[in-house]
């Protein structure tokens, strides 16, 4: 198979990067390095076309597909896989002819997908498992890495239910990553209770759960919060009231048990800090019906 050891050596270094990062890499200072091979640096994706085939290819199926970040939240999901639109303008141009070849030839191609400025969560191995010139896109899915850890082999999954199984399990890793992103982006990178900006310990909680009514995934339903305070949240630890204000469980200011928790209990009636566009702030509506149920679990 044409370029087999090059696409082996992209996903080799790029799983060095992911390791060096976590699952979300920088493109710059990471992806913008490019993956040796050959003695040349090639790089990973086109940032300003989305549909990638490298110079140093010999074959002419696309390297690389991404999304940006200002995209709407997915690709179109199906039961199969991810629409992918086709580059605006004649199907026959050719970046188009290489997402074409990627179906044709079934290699395997790195799906990025923007979940933040400038950052990139790469999915691979994918396939192009479906192809519509006439409709302008493709159909993209997640394959699987097999083989023992030191030598695996990128593989196209055949079969329909796991094929279904694992694009159900990208579509939700994908879809918690991109929220993640909108909502820690919009509070500037840091911790709305106690203002922490290292991102790599900072979360997008929910304030109405994704499988509740109301639970929608905008920012207005996410608060950027670091990992201890989300887990608080989470179990109605803390508090935060329709009017911003944090509230700390009567259970844990009565507590005595360090000076972890003497710190976490001075936030109690502390403002959050919000976002500036009012359109990205918390609602206050769900903020209220979140509250109602913190006061009933851990004020009683």
């Amino acid at each position: 198979m044409l370029d087999e050891g090059l696409r082996a050596s992209c996903f080799g270094q790029l799983a060095i990067l992911c390791a060096e990062f976590g699952t979300d890499v920088p493109y710059k200072g990471g992806l913008d390095r490019g993956f040796t091979y050959g003695g040349r640096r090639v790089p990973y994706l086109n940032r300003q076309k989305g549909i990638h085939r490298a110079e140093a290819q010999d074959g002419p199926a696309a390297l690389s597909i991404q999304t940006s970040f200002h995209s709407p939240y997915d690709d179109e999901p199906t039961d199969d896989g991810f629409r992918y639109a086709y580059r605006s303008g004649s199907p026959d141009q050719a970046d188009n002819r290489a997402l074409q070849a990627a179906f044709d030839l079934q290699v395997p191609i790195v799906q990025f997908v923007g979940t933040r400025p400038g950052w990139y969560r790469p999915e691979f191995p994918a396939y192009v498992v479906n192809n519509d010139p006439a409709a302008g896109f493709v159909v993209v899915a997640p394959g699987k890495m097999r083989g023992p850890l030191d030598d695996q082999e990128a593989t196209l999954v055949d079969d329909p239910v796991e094929r279904r199984y694992l694009v159900r399990e990208t579509r939700v890793r994908l879809h918690q990553a991109r929220f993640r992103g909108h909502v820690v982006h919009a509070y500037q990178s840091q911790c709305s209770v106690c203002r922490l900006k290292e991102v790599r310990l900072l979360d997008a909680a929910h304030i109405v759960g994704d499988v509740e009514q109301h639970g929608e995934p905008v920012v207005s339903n996410g608060l950027s919060l670091c990992t201890i305070h989300h887990r608080a949240y989470d179990h109605d630890l803390v508090g935060i009231s329709p009017d911003y204000d944090v509230r700390v469980s009567s259970r844990l200011l009565e507590d005595e048990d360090g000076p972890m928790l003497e710190l976490l209990k001075g936030f109690d009636k502390q403002p959050i800090a919000v976002p500036g566009p009012k359109v990205w702030r918390p609602d206050r509506q769900r903020l209220a019906e979140r509250f109602k149920r913190f006061l009933e679990r851990s004020m009683g």
